[in-house]
């Protein structure tokens, strides 16, 4: 079967370009690697299941002052989102010999806003409705190939059984470095292609982050926003994760590099967040109802090698992500690729529209009758 446009990736970019080629009646097949959409987007419960009213263990924050064309989306798509809560003190400690220090906290400016349910909540909505049958979830794509006016794609489906599929163009919808690694190309892309796919950044890749969940936001009566900063750790920046339906939480990014991280192992760097919290917040924080951690760079379908060393944080570049042969056949859509907001959940909403709109009008130059065919092929 020939597809009009396949899309690899069901993150938030992924998504986003199904839901503009399912409006304007192209026919695509969307096929993500993990068992679930979102990619990086992760909402969970207190057992760490997604949930529909979750903790993010991947981004949690946009700002639709900075980025109005993610508020639009959210806004279009009907979700609430609510502001992240800095009202209160915040607590430093610069050295371990130092008790922490409070200080006065300050309005944040330009707001960070959270969305109600987390944001997984994007995701659920932009899936829905899309064509049944148009999304193959545990689907790992190996090779891609040319082969005359189509590209020829290799993936190992979710039985680990391998598959292919025609389509008139491939949309990589997934960090240009975890492409790189993970994707044969024939022939074989450019080497100058290739090394800037493996150097740029991956968002979130090196990160870890972790959350302690209460029954109650106490620091909140103590007068604490929740928010502190530490130079001893291992949690070196911690905010108030309390979601908008008051289930209340800390989460704090882990500052130990990944290598050191995998070397003490999950169980220790929990207790020793746990710790910091009490430290930092009081006996209360010593004892949570549940804890949750999350290791990017230890998910094989986020970080690769590369990703063990923080790497800074991807930024614009408007040269094209593809050259030579196979600029007709394929683009690169994750947000890494924006050349706005790279790096954000804006960036895969911008680099994903653009790009999706782009193909569209090039498909729409087409004879009317190709896109009907494929179109039909795909409802088949």
């Amino acid at each position: 079967m020939l597809q009009s446009i396949l899309i690899v990736g069901g993150g938030l970019a992924g998504l986003t370009a199904a839901r503009l080629l399912y409006r304007a009646g192209i026919g695509f097949k969307l096929l993500e690697a993990r068992q679930r959409l979102g990619g990086r987007i992760l909402s969970v419960d207190a057992t760490g299941e997604p949930s529909g009213d979750g903790f993010d263990l991947g981004p949690s924050w946009f700002w639709p002052g900075m980025q109005p064309a993610m508020g639009d989306l959210v806004d279009h798509l009907g979700l609430h989102s609510f502001e992240q809560n800095s009202e209160g003190d915040v607590i430093f400690q610069r050295m371990s010999q130092e008790h922490p220090q409070r200080y006065r906290g300050m309005r944040q400016e330009p707001r960070s806003m959270r969305l109600v349910g987390g944001t997984g909540a994007i995701i659920s909505q932009l899936a829905e409705g899309l064509p049944v049958g148009s999304i193959e979830l545990g689907a790992q794509v190996t090779h891609v190939s040319l082969d005359g006016e189509s590209v020829v794609v290799q993936y190992l489906d979710a039985s680990g059984l391998a598959e292919r599929v025609r389509a008139s163009h491939v949309l990589f919808a997934l960090p240009p470095r975890l492409l790189e690694a993970k994707v044969l190309f024939s022939p074989a892309l450019d080497f100058a292609t290739l090394e800037r796919w493996r150097r740029t950044p991956t968002w979130m890749a090196p990160h870890a982050k972790f959350f302690a969940l209460y029954d109650r936001p106490f620091w909140r009566d103590a007068g604490l926003s929740g928010t502190a900063q530490s130079m001893v750790g291992p949690l070196v920046e911690i905010h108030d994760a309390t979601t908008a339906s008051s289930r209340a939480a800390l989460f704090g990014f882990v500052g130990v590099p990944a290598a050191e991280r995998a070397a003490a192992g999950r169980d220790a760097i929990v207790a020793a967040s746990v710790q910091q919290l009490a430290r930092m917040f009081g006996p209360e924080a010593a004892s949570p109802r549940a804890t949750l951690f999350k290791d990017w760079a230890d998910d094989p379908l986020t970080a690769t090698a590369d990703d063990r060393q923080a790497g800074g944080h991807p930024t614009p570049d408007p040269r094209p992500w593809v050259n030579g042969k196979w600029r007709d056949y394929i683009s690169l859509a994750g947000s890494e690729t924006s050349i706005s907001e790279p790096g954000y959940l804006a960036g895969a909403v911008e680099a994903a529209s653009r790009i999706t709109n782009e193909l569209i009008t090039r498909l729409s130059q087409s004879e009317p009758h190709d896109l009907t065919t494929l179109s039909e092929a795909f409802r088949a």
